[in-house]
């Protein structure tokens, strides 16, 4: 799936009771891709394309779209950050759960149970119609479904 549609997925599921929670539970729905994909996009920004290797990409995609790595992470997010921030970092396997079939063994394929196993699914890829174009209605529904929602529980009879 795009990053931006993880980080709307994040924030409708998992940060809708503020702006701050929202911010935080999108955050962590863009970050599996932000941590893997950011040092190329930074270094080719700054001109060192060719100082990022893409086996680099490889193994920082393959670590942060793991179950198996996300799991102590979890526990860290709970002794550290408590309950409420632990329900917002569920954007984070959330984002997982949506690539393992929306990536196909030609473009990243989901190693998530990695390093456990490299077991993966080859999926249908993100940009085929078949698989963008309902990504794009479901998020238009739940956003519209979420407003609706909003402004009509504030409205007093």
């Amino acid at each position: 799936m795009d990053i931006f549609s993880h980080g709307l997925y994040g924030g409708i599921v998992a940060g809708r009771k503020n702006k701050k929670n929202y911010w935080t539970a999108f955050l962590f729905g863009v970050g599996p891709d932000l941590l893997s994909f950011g040092p190329l996009v930074l270094a080719t920004l700054l001109g060192f394309h060719s100082w990022v290797e893409d086996g680099y990409i490889h193994y920082l995609y393959t670590t942060t779209h793991s179950f198996v790595v996300y799991a102590p992470l979890l526990v860290l997010f709970y002794i550290f950050g408590g309950k409420n921030f632990t329900k917002l970092t569920l954007a984070w396997p959330l984002h997982i759960l949506i690539d393992i079939p929306t990536h196909s063994v030609n473009f990243y394929p989901t190693h998530f149970l990695w390093p456990m196993s490299d077991f993966f699914v080859n999926g249908i890829s993100w940009a085929t119609p078949i698989i963008f174009i309902p990504n794009v209605i479901i998020l238009f529904t739940l956003y519209l479904y979420w407003y609706v929602h909003k402004k009509f529980s504030k409205i007093e009879i």
